[in-house]
C-alpha cells in the first residue's frame, strides 16, 4: 500500500507553501536515512564505514538546516500575524526559548 500524502492543514503557524517545502524536505531526509541503512547492511570494510559517516553527517546536517528553516519561518509568520508590539515580542521570546531548548 503506498503512502498516501499529507494533508496540509491552513493555520498561522507557517504557510501551506513553508510547510509543503519543509515536508520535501523531511522526505528527502528520509530518503537518505534508508540510504545510510544501505550503506551499513553492505559494509564489508573499513573505508566502507567512511562513507557511512559521511551521509550520517550530511542527513544530520539537512535536519539541522530543517530545524532552522522552521523556526525561522515560524518567527516571520507569528510577527506578521501579530496584533501589537507585545504579542510580536512575546513570539519572538517563545520561539528563542525553543531555539536555546532544541539546538
Amino acid at each position: 500500500m503506498a503512502d498516501s500524502p499529507l494533508k496540509i492543514v491552513e493555520g498561522s503557524a507557517l504557510s501551506a507553501l513553508q510547510k509543503k517545502d519543509l515536508l520535501n524536505r523531511l522526505a528527502r531526509i528520509e530518503g537518505q536515512l534508508r540510504g545510510v541503512q544501505k550503506l551499513i547492511a553492505l559494509a564489508a570494510e573499513p573505508a566502507d564505514c567512511d562513507a557511512v559517516a559521511q551521509q550520517m553527517a550530511a542527513a544530520r546536517k539537512a535536519l539541522d538546516r530543517s530545524f532552522v528553516q522552521l523556526l525561522t519561518s515560524s518567527l516571520v509568520n507569528q510577527s506578521a500575524n501579530a496584533q501589537s508590539v507585545e504579542q510580536a515580542r512575546a513570539s519572538a521570546v517563545k520561539l528563542a526559548a525553543m531555539l536555546d531548548k532544541f539546538a
